[in-house]
């Protein structure tokens, strides 16, 4: 139960953050002369001033805080830092309790590493102002705002002994996908789950305005929040003993009722939904600071948002104030003359991996466990003789999904998220595994909901993502499966998160963590029902222009390579992996065994496709990527051993798109001597490709045959028509890739033209025949490979 803090605690927690304020500022500020053993000099300061001072002190009041309530309670706490830039505080704080210097040992606690730690902060070769992956302690980048309630609420998913101090800055709290974070109690389960304590910074300004939720009245704010499900608990002041006092008490609130909450649903059996506790921090922006400088009001205003004193080397005023400031913290009651903390300043920080900046779930590697995925053996699909059966590739899928929800029921380290679109991508078998998590209200007519599910949909691609980036970077696995043309909702988002990658992997004490892997379905070439609002695969191309040491893209042509793939990247680390397949019937080229084969190459030629028979170098090569283009080149492939059976050909799938890189490009890359013997020098390439044509071209455009490369893809040609006609739409369909073939064989334009003339025929007759009959052609319809 909790106990006011007494005179001395009060004390000890002022001096911590003190301490972490002045550590803050110094970051900011200073190149040497870290204790101010020395009259403050021009010297002394950073000859470029960067960083941001603004949100500082509120975090660091609050990490203090959270340090004497970890310890005290013996927590088992992740922190999760939103506001932008907090990168001072966070770091402060890291090293106040020795994490840094664990990480770091080259930056000890003491003066030579407070020296250091303020020299790396913003300059080159140090660490950015924004808390990072080099932060310990964090999972969050703080580059972008909106994220940090939806990490934090993915953190604490299966994880029933964690608690997730998430700071919202009130600049954030004004985007959308902050917004739709609120809902995330509806989701969470207090038996299997953990906790997570929302605290919503509002210091009262952003960069340059007011910050919306803090000019509203307290009792509007607080409807509010309880309309979220919610139970605020308000702390405002700028006296720091009042507010050390209302924050201890209110941090003690909070815990209690959590404690409370899942006492109730573990023991008790409650299963109504709760309404969790979070605190309303109110104190001013650059609390602590310059009041005013050159006469202007600096604290409890916008001004104080980045660097409060900016001209400190050329204006004497400027850099009198600065010293002022920070001897206004009293560093010598703080540090002793070597430069620790004193025991007073540590009273309150917990130890060992209780430490905020040591804390297991924040380097998720490190408790990460290999996903048992069954033998694929149990799952794949029977192909006797290639393109004469069919299977749903998803659907396929889901089988083995469920399974791995089976083999991990008791352990609980796997999730699949999507926006309400489980079912619609033929995943249903999950729901014989696992229910829908879901915490709210339920009528007779809802299917497959379970307080304990493990499935996760909400119509929000922010919500999803960010729920499942925080689930990993703590070191479990999970799916998002969205619709293609959807998934762009979060590119921003993926963008952070392969920045966080990116740097991570450069960083030896990170961990590997599970792969994000995206399950892109209901594309392009089978959205003909929806129309032209849900046709877009161009995420692939804004996945491939990120790091190629993260970023892998996968086409698989039919549901037993999607098996193959899949398996891969489940067991993979440290990537974002991008699966497009179909969830509509696709023929089925290739047994388990070939499939296996096939994606382990990346891209290959299919022998029995072509007609090459030995005979060497082929005339043309019809290669392809996708499940529609795949089918739709096999189709061409058949017309010209029918009209043209002279002409050799070969036919070659790519299932890795970053196979067609170069091997200096990517670790997937081929060199040239690889690509050449694959697509020939110099023969014609015609090149059926599931997304925009010009990527393609992007990728192969140093290869010695680019020249002769012709792609055909998706371009912006859409509606509410037939399969058929969507590919008839976009020149990509198997009559218009024969007619290429004629068009750049040479010699063939002349032989061969009453073929490419009965090729347009054909097309016209399409055209005709889907306005009168609504279907596509009966021979297109009924085609399957026949060799």
């Amino acid at each position: 139960m909790a106990k006011d803090p007494t005179k001395h605690q009060l004390a000890s927690l002022d001096a911590h953050w003190r301490a972490a304020n002045y550590l803050a500022v110094g970051q900011i500020y200073l190149l040497d002369n870290p204790l101010l053993t020395r009259p403050l000099t021009a010297e002394h300061i950073k000859p470029r001033l960067l960083g941001h001072w603004g949100t500082s002190p509120g975090l660091n009041l609050v990490h203090t805080h959270v340090n004497r309530a970890v310890k005290a309670r013996g927590l088992d706490a992740l922190c999760v830092w939103g506001p932008g830039h907090g990168g001072p505080a966070v770091l402060a704080n890291s090293w106040l309790d020795g994490s840094y210097t664990d990480v770091y040992p080259d930056v000890p606690r003491d003066a030579d590493g407070m020296r250091r730690l303020f020299r790396q902060f913003s300059f080159p070769g140090g660490v950015p102002s924004h808390v990072a992956p080099e932060t310990p302690g964090s999972i969050h980048e703080g580059g972008e705002l909106g994220y940090s309630l939806a990490h934090a609420y993915g953190a604490a998913f299966d994880n029933p002994g964690l608690l997730v101090p998430c700071v919202v800055g009130d600049g954030e709290a004004e985007t959308g996908p902050l917004a739709a974070s609120w809902h995330s109690t509806k989701f969470l389960d207090p038996v299997h789950d953990g906790a997570v304590l929302p605290i919503l910074h509002l210091n009262g300004y952003k960069i340059g305005n007011p910050a919306v939720l803090s000019r509203l009245p307290e009792s509007e704010l607080d409807e509010l929040l309880r309309g979220y499900g919610h139970e605020p608990v308000h702390v405002t002041g700028r006296r720091p003993a009042q507010v050390h006092r209302e924050l201890a008490q209110a941090l003690d609130r909070c815990l209690d009722r959590i404690a409370r909450i899942q006492y109730e649903a573990r023991t008790e059996g409650a299963t109504a939904r709760p309404r969790w506790p979070m605190i309303v921090l109110r104190t001013p922006k650059g609390w602590t600071g310059p009041r005013t400088v050159d006469g202007d009001p600096v604290e409890d205003t916008w001004r104080s948002h980045q660097v409060p004193l900016a001209n400190v080397r050329e204006n004497p005023e400027h850099l009198a104030q600065l010293e002022k400031w920070l001897r206004s913290y009293r560093p010598e009651e703080l540090f002793d003359a070597q430069g620790r903390p004193t025991p007073l300043v540590l009273e309150h920080v917990p130890e060992g991996t209780r430490r905020a900046g040591a804390n297991p779930h924040a380097n998720g590697g490190l408790l990460t466990r290999r996903l048992p995925v069954a033998p694929l053996e149990r799952f794949a699909v029977p192909v006797e003789k290639p393109g004469t059966t069919l299977h749903e590739p998803t659907r396929v899928l889901g089988e083995l999904l469920a399974q791995v929800m089976r083999d991990t029921a008791r352990r609980r380290d796997f999730r699949v998220v999507g926006p309400d679109e489980t079912a619609s991508n033929r995943l249903q078998a999950l729901f014989d595994a696992t229910g829908k998590a879901w915490q709210a209200g339920t009528r007779p007519t809802d299917e497959h909901l379970a307080r304990d599910g493990r499935v996760m949909e909400v119509l929000s691609e922010h919500l999803c993502q960010g729920w499942l980036e925080g689930y990993l970077l703590t070191g479990r696995h999970g799916l998002f499966s969205c619709y293609e043309a959807f998934v762009h909702i979060v590119d921003s988002m993926v963008n952070q998160h392969i920045k966080w990658l990116k740097t991570a992997r450069q960083l030896a004490w990170r961990r590997p963590v599970p792969s994000l892997n995206y399950l892109l379905t209901s594309h392009v070439w089978r959205q003909d029902h929806n129309g032209f609002s849900h046709q877009d695969p161009g995420f692939v191309d804004h996945v491939l222009n990120k790091s190629p040491d993260v970023v892998r893209v996968y086409l698989p042509p039919d549901a037993n390579t999607l098996l193959s793939v899949a398996e891969h990247v489940l067991h993979s680390r440290d990537y974002v992996n991008v699966i497009v397949a179909g969830k509509q019937p696709c023929f089925d080229w290739l047994s388990l065994d070939e499939a296996r084969a096939h994606c382990a190459r990346g891209a290959g030629i299919w022998e029995w496709a072509g007609t090459e028979n030995g005979s060497g170098e082929p005339d043309v090569v019809l290669a392809c990527a996708g499940d529609v283009p795949t089918q739709e080149v096999l189709a061409a492939a058949g017309l010209l051993r029918r009209y043209l059976p002279r002409l050799t050909v070969r036919v070659v799938n790519v299932v890795d798109m970053t196979r067609l890189m170069p091997r200096d490009e990517h670790p997937h890359g081929m060199a040239d001597f690889e690509y050449d013997a694959l697509f020939t020098p110099d023969k014609p390439v015609i090149f059926a490709y599931h997304g925009y044509p010009w990527l393609i071209h992007r990728l192969v455009y140093r290869r010695a045959g680019h020249r002769q490369l012709h792609v055909r893809g998706y371009k912006e040609s859409g509606t509410t028509t037939t399969p058929f006609d969507m590919v008839v739409r976009n020149d990509l369909d198997r009559f218009r890739l024969v007619m290429d073939v004629i068009d750049r064989v040479p010699g063939l334009a002349v032989r061969a033209a009453s073929v490419r003339q009965e090729m347009a025929d054909s097309r016209t007759r399409h055209h005709a025949w889907i306005r009168e009959h609504g279907t596509d052609l009966p021979d297109v319809a009924a085609w399957s490979w026949t060799g």
